[in-house]
């Protein structure tokens, strides 16, 4: 890419990526503020009795108060969702989607995100009806053999809900990457073209799934513009994460955040609810005190864990440079997607600390440039 082409690019990328931040942490701030608003107010116990003369059982009150609990909420940063995923994408020519498009994964994602949540609250409130001193442990416990079941059912019924799959028809290139799964002694069950060039430009590659699911994705964006030997070191970047037991370690960091926080709301209920006149834990008129706590916790160990991330992503980079030995591959690949994706290549460390999952491009095209087979930090 010639300098002043480069230049342009980085700057589009970095007034890309400012102005997501900036929309998702608006988005984000609306939510804590409706939060605040209905607890401060009081409304937040008018909208329960509104809900138990819909229905005088507890759990059946608690969908009524949930369903307008996320329409009071969606209803105020739908905007900014939209400006976010589909006028921004479009403006900076990575969205393919047209508004039906947009609209209809949209509400399969609030469709999907709603029953996830109905589920998710119906079990806290029965935990705390029923076990108002351990309920903490209970839903935990839940909640985290429920994000290993997603991970595990997420390749065959999640992603087919949003994208379209097929085998890849590529015999040389998918022969090529199950030899390198065979290599490094990760079984996959096959490979499959992701078709995401439907609704985007950007360019991907994953490993999804364990066990009997397990299986990699190509994305037909990605077969466009790299090369097999590209691919290959791509691949080998995502077969780290099995072989270096990413995700169990992730898990295992999860769980300790998930039993952590729900002691922390355990204890923020216990102490605050009445002061907001709450009758008892169960009372899920203080749904919006517990996400409140939930969300700023969340927000709280935001930076550790995408410190953990990095620390295996630039594991996984290692991992597939001395398994592919091929630094140019690694380096060209990188370019091509971080041009694909408008990536952000050298984002202030304030903002890498805090936001970055993956370390920044420039970081892992310059490691590689200076990878030497057999070297110490291979």
């Amino acid at each position: 890419m010639e300098p002043n082409s480069q230049n342009n690019q980085q700057t589009l990328a970095k007034r890309y990526h400012r102005l997501k931040r900036s929309l998702s942490l608006a988005e984000f701030a609306v939510s804590v503020a409706v939060l605040i608003v209905l607890l401060a107010s009081g409304w937040t116990h008018s909208l329960r009795d509104w809900a138990f003369r819909l229905n005088p059982q507890p759990a059946g009150a608690l969908v009524y108060y949930l369903l307008a609990f996320v329409a009071l909420t969606q209803a105020l940063t739908l905007p900014l969702q939209f400006t976010r995923s589909y006028v921004l994408e479009h403006r900076f020519g990575l969205s393919r989607l047209h508004l039906g498009g947009w609209l209809k994964d949209w509400l399969k994602g609030l469709a999907l995100s709603l029953a996830l949540a109905v589920a998710g609250v119906e079990v806290v409130y029965w935990g705390l009806r029923h076990f108002p001193e351990t309920w903490w442990l209970l839903c935990a416990t839940v909640f985290v053999l429920f994000f290993l079941l997603l991970t595990k059912l997420a390749p065959v019924i999640l992603l087919p809900l949003f994208f379209k799959f097929q085998p890849l028809e590529d015999e040389d290139l998918k022969q090529r990457l199950l030899r390198l799964s065979a290599r490094v002694s990760a079984a996959v069950t096959g490979v499959w073209l992701w078709k995401l060039g439907e609704k985007t430009r950007k360019a991907n590659a994953a490993l999804v799934g364990w066990g009997k699911t397990r299986r990699i994705l190509l994305a037909d964006t990605l077969l466009e513009v790299h090369t097999a030997d590209e691919i290959e070191v791509i691949l080998a970047h995502e077969l780290a994460h099995y072989v270096r037991h990413d995700l169990w370690k992730g898990l295992t960091l999860q769980t300790a955040l998930t039993f952590a926080g729900f002691y922390v709301v355990h204890v923020v209920l216990r102490q605050w609810g009445p002061r907001f006149g709450f009758h008892g834990l169960a009372d899920f008129a203080n749904l919006p005190l517990l996400s409140l706590v939930g969300g700023v916790a969340s927000l709280v160990v935001l930076p550790l864990v995408n410190a953990f991330s990095r620390s295996r992503e630039r594991g996984a980079d290692k991992f597939a440079l001395r398994v592919t030995h091929n630094r140019a591959a690694f380096i060209s690949g990188m370019e091509k997607l971080a041009q694909r994706n408008l990536a952000e290549p050298k984002p202030h460390r304030v903002i890498e600390l805090i936001f970055y999952s993956h370390p920044p491009v420039e970081k892992r095209i310059r490691y590689a440039a200076h990878w030497q087979p057999g070297s110490a930090n291979c």
